[in-house]
């Protein structure tokens, strides 16, 4: 495997302008959370001056709890050993507990943060840093994580959606002999289909078979899983909860930040709730209040102010961070300085730097994860064929077909000649006419308009036309296009990382860690 292409994210046209800016450094007020050498140091005496020995104390008694029965790899205990000590911290990313791990993007943030930690090391020796997995185990779309795709088949699990979807026990498991048929003969099937048998056995919660799952695939890089569903950390969140029910004050707090994101980006990734908890029963419901009384949306279940505090108190458990709530979380019970995540998380993320600084508790550096394309050979010499560049299908694909169709035609030149011409024609007698009457200048830009739209007809007439004389062509461009977007999607977005792994074992494993660039967010495109 070698790299083909890197692909800075300032140069893909589907990645949010949000992200580009922020990675770039050119948002005000957020520069100092990006992933570099002048932010590192700073943000780790922010978090040494303020997490407590307490905290870190808890954090180690939940993690020993949650491993229990586990056999751990040296690196996790060695891992386990140093979380205690005031000089180490945390390099995290969070995901839902999805079926087989989901796309394949699961397997490249977790492997960017294990480096990410691996690089800190590095650079600097008097503190340690340790990788870990925030399980995101209380959210509740099932519909969104019971699923994952190979490049041939839909694998799906069963289960009734509402409530935390780590609670979800496996209760049938009709897909795992699909997938011994799919994968028995590849030369890492048999590896495969033992850790799916493992992890999702008849019993098992999706909680548990996701840290099998993990287990199985990161141990040896010594990385640690955390559940937040644990009431020993949700203890830690009493105060915090608290002070969002009674006064809503991450919604309050955020508000010029969402304005600033609105106005320049035109979209806020997530817009808070009042209340931005659940209230966790069989389902995961909304915690509201309607000015007299708090209740759990579509549930008969109602408190008093005191009633609601009585709870919190003695059973934290039952409350539910949601996503804009969850960072919160994430950062109050682990020494974390760096978060790892895709370009939506890091938008809400942004979202938040106000709330964080009201809480008085440190915002991690943010990173936004590498993606990685890996293609065949044979792809690229087809698309070199082509005097195409890999670029070119992260761009706008309906371009690279009328550049394609249209190369060296000799009226697509005589148009645009024309449409030139009309242009600079009508430049002077628009500044003339200005001068002469208003609306005669309205007549003479009218007609420019009309003029250039009769060209533009042309034009498209004329790709209609090369399109079906040249169909072979045009077969042959799109095809590429979904080897490099299966799904029309991309492709770690669609599929699975059995389709790598089945092949290459550890090996692609350890390729994929060895690509990634924690210093830079790119696209690396891969050559299989």
């Amino acid at each position: 495997m070698k790299v083909d292409t890197r692909i800075p994210f300032g140069k893909i046209d589907r990645v949010p302008r949000l992200i580009k800016d922020f990675v770039e450094g050119k948002i005000e007020g957020f520069s100092h959370l990006i992933f570099n050498k002048k932010n590192i140091l700073p943000a780790l005496l922010r978090k040494e001056e303020s997490f407590s020995h307490k905290t870190r104390t808890l954090l180690c008694r939940a993690l020993e709890k949650q491993y229990r029965g586990y056999s751990l790899d040296s690196s996790q205990e060695e891992n386990l050993e140093l979380l205690r000590d005031a000089k180490t911290f945390t390099v995290v990313t969070g995901h839902q507990p999805n079926l087989f791990t989901g796309p394949v993007f699961f397997i490249y943030k977790i492997l960017q943060t294990i480096k990410t930690a691996d690089h800190l090391k590095k650079r600097y020796p008097d503190y340690s840093f340790v990788p870990v997995f925030w399980m995101a185990t209380e959210d509740h779309d099932f519909e969104e994580i019971n699923h994952f795709w190979t490049e041939n088949h839909r694998y799906e699990l069963g289960g009734a959606s509402g409530g935390a979807v780590g609670k979800i026990l496996v209760q049938e498991d009709y897909f795992i002999s699909a997938f011994e048929k799919e994968f028995q003969d590849c030369i890492y099937g048999t590896e495969l289909i033992e850790w799916m048998k493992e992890a999702y056995k008849k019993g098992n919660s999706l909680s548990e078979a996701i840290r099998k799952l993990t287990q199985r695939i990161f141990s040896r890089y010594g990385l640690l899983c955390l559940d937040g569903d644990d009431v020993l950390l949700k203890a830690e969140m009493k105060s915090v909860f608290r002070d969002e029910i009674f006064s809503c004050t991450l919604k309050k707090t955020t508000g010029n930040t969402r304005e600033f994101i609105k106005k320049a980006y035109h979209k806020v990734q997530v817009q808070p709730r009042e209340i931005n908890l659940f209230y966790l029963t069989d389902t995961r419901d909304r915690i509201v209040f309607d000015g007299v009384q708090f209740s759990v949306l579509d549930k008969e279940i109602f408190f008093t102010q005191e009633e609601i505090l009585e709870i919190l108190e003695k059973h934290p458990e039952k409350f539910s961070p949601n996503v804009l709530m969850r960072p919160v979380f994430q950062e109050s019970v682990l020494p974390n300085i760096a978060y790892v995540g895709g370009n939506a998380e890091i938008m809400y993320w942004l979202e938040l730097k106000e709330y964080f600084a009201y809480l008085r508790l440190p915002f991690p550096l943010l990173i936004p994860r590498n993606s990685l394309l890996f293609l065949e050979e044979k792809t690229f010499k087809k698309i070199d064929k082509l005097h195409l560049r890999i670029s070119d299908f992260f761009g706008n694909f309906a371009d690279i077909i009328t550049d394609i169709l249209l190369e060296n035609h000799p009226l697509k030149d005589e148009i645009n000649d024309k449409k030139r011409l009309i242009r600079r024609a009508f430049e002077d007698l628009k500044t003339q006419a200005a001068l002469t009457d208003i609306t005669f200048r309205n007549l003479v830009e009218a007609e420019e308009k009309r003029q250039l739209k009769s060209f533009c007809k042309m034009q498209k007439r004329l790709l209609r036309a090369e399109r079906i004389k040249q169909k072979e062509l045009v077969e042959r461009v799109e095809n590429l296009f979904y080897a490099v977007h299966p799904k029309k999607n991309w492709q770690e977005r669609s599929l699975n990382f059995s389709v790598f792994y089945s092949n290459y074992g550890t090996d692609w494993l350890a390729h994929v860690y060895r690509i990634i660039d924690v210093e830079n967010s790119e696209l690396a495109v891969v050559e299989i």
